[in-house]
């Protein structure tokens, strides 16, 4: 289950943003895909932009933004002088992602968190228009406990990755437990 969208349905969207062919961004999907390292892709990148852009976001947290691919997306939306923290416990990661955002003039608003996105969460102070999900999967119900009073009213928590890959159309999958589908309780609206 390697593709929940045709190919070619995802090929025609990705000829629609061409728009977004901004050398700097190309290095991050190539670096993305030689080094196997999951980006969200240009799809949801265009997309995460476009919800924060809804909101009027100027405070933006991210629970794992690896080499900075999504808040190039976020930094598109905020603009220079909001907050966009980012987190990843690899400082390799953090100088990747400043070195790309600084070449895109995308890094004024960013403060990069090197440490577990969740303790970064809790250390940074204030309200948030988006808090945006990408850590590692069976940490989501955690996240969304640690963000929920977090956010605006009328703000966003956005996860990446809740189809997983389309295994969550199989609660039977081995290949990987965490897919699985489970009923979201009534007290976890927040």
């Amino acid at each position: 289950m390697d593709n929940i969208i045709n190919p070619r349905i995802e090929e025609y969207m990705r000829g629609l943003q061409a728009r977004h062919d901004d050398p700097v961004l190309l290095e991050m999907e190539r670096e993305g895909a030689e080094r196997n390292f999951p980006i969200i892709g240009r799809s949801v990148g265009v997309t995460i932009e476009l919800l924060a852009r809804a909101v009027a976001a100027r405070r933006v947290f991210e629970l794992g933004s690896g080499f900075g691919y999504s808040a190039y997306w976020f930094s598109r939306a905020v603009g220079p002088t909001a907050e966009l923290h980012l987190t990843d416990s690899d400082p390799n990661n953090e100088r990747r992602a400043m070195r790309y955002l600084a070449r895109a003039g995308l890094d004024r608003p960013v403060r990069f968190h090197v440490g577990e996105a969740l303790a970064s969460l809790r250390e940074t102070n204030g309200m948030f228009d988006v808090v945006y999900c990408d850590i590692d999967k069976k940490s989501y119900p955690d996240a969304w406990r640690a963000a929920r009073e977090r956010i605006r009213p009328g703000g966003l928590y956005i996860c990446d990755n809740v189809l997983w890959s389309g295994y969550v159309v199989d609660s039977s999958s081995e290949e990987d437990p965490h897919a699985e589908w489970t009923e979201p309780s009534a007290n976890t609206t927040g």
